[in-house]
């Protein structure tokens, strides 16, 4: 049972070229569109311009995670410094959710005060940011399938896009029919599109930095596989999480039958290569124990209190 997820190995310097353009040609997109809103009186346009500034905020956060996340294990990160993508992927897409809260403030406020708006900045600039978000869309796409980092890049910039298709089409209906009350609305669309992103995509994060079990994985499963290995009574404590994005890991207690003690390297080898061959699982702590010497009432996931256990 092979797990492929589909990684893309892209040379490390060639990635972050990639993501240092992307982050210019947000910069300079996010001054354009917010003096051109200013103008023009466009919320909308002014709403895609602050998606596009905390895409430009992501792209710094996630460039920096990339450098950071190649440091190679230390005294203080004993594990490396892999997991900060998760990181700044769960910082961006807050920051999407907190942006779109935002926008629907500001689009209702608009219904009740409207403004007059000027078509033509806003589907020019519309134009340009269209462009320029395709454009950073295009450099982090094939990126993006093989990191979670990247993935919220990504995502950002692909709403960007959206959104700045949304506000061309505003501007368009302002200019041929007056239909000032176009721009809010198109304003309240892209936010329930950011938060809609953001919220179904933000679990991922959160269950790798809460220690979840990975989605490809079954734990029941697993543990079952483990305890039909040849001198394996059964697992208690049993610990299955992911240690970063791409590395599940496993720990457990494992009762071993007393007839085959002698046999314990042998049997612990195995497991392991089981681990690896049918669950895609290479970092692997197992502490093994006799049948007869085993920990009485132990839980089989996690560990159980600390005056419940006995035995040795």
């Amino acid at each position: 049972m092979s797990h492929d997820h589909g990684h893309v190995h892209l040379d490390p310097a060639s990635g972050d070229r990639r993501v240092a353009v992307a982050i210019w040609a947000n910069g300079l997109l996010t001054i354009a569109q917010i003096l051109g809103g200013i103008l023009s009186g466009s919320l909308a346009l002014i709403a895609d311009a602050i998606h596009n500034l905390s895409d430009m905020a992501s792209l710094v956060i996630a460039f920096a995670a990339r450098k950071i996340s190649r440091r190679p294990a230390d005294a203080r990160m004993t594990f490396g410094y892999g997991r900060v993508e998760v990181v700044a992927a769960l910082i961006n897409y807050t920051s999407l959710i907190l942006i779109g809260i935002y926008l629907i403030y500001e689009g209702i406020m608009r219904f009740i005060e409207p403004s007059e708006v000027s078509g033509w900045t806003v589907v020019i600039l519309g134009g340009i940011a269209l462009i320029v978000d395709a454009l950073t869309a295009a450099l982090t796409y094939s990126m993006q399938k093989g990191s979670v980092n990247i993935r919220a890049l990504f995502l950002h910039n692909l709403s960007d896009a959206l959104a700045s298709v949304a506000v061309i089409v505003a501007g368009s209906l302002i200019l041929l029919y007056d239909l000032y009350w176009i721009d809010p609305a198109i304003t309240l669309g892209i936010a329930a599109y950011i938060l809609y992103l953001a919220l179904t995509e933000i679990g991922g994060p959160i269950r790798t930095l809460m220690l979840g079990c990975p989605p490809e994985l079954d734990a029941e499963a697993v543990i079952a596989a483990v305890e039909e290995i040849d001198g394996v009574e059964e697992l208690h404590h049993v610990h299955l999480w992911q240690m970063e994005e791409h590395q599940a890991a496993f720990d457990a207690h494992v009762v071993l039958l007393t007839d085959r003690w002698n046999e314990a390297e042998n049997v612990k080898r195995a497991i392991k290569i089981h681990l690896r061959d049918a669950f895609d699982i290479d970092h692997t702590t197992l502490e093994l124990e006799r049948a007869d010497h085993r920990h009485r009432e132990a839980a089989q996931l996690g560990h159980e209190d600390a005056g419940s256990a006995q035995g040795t």
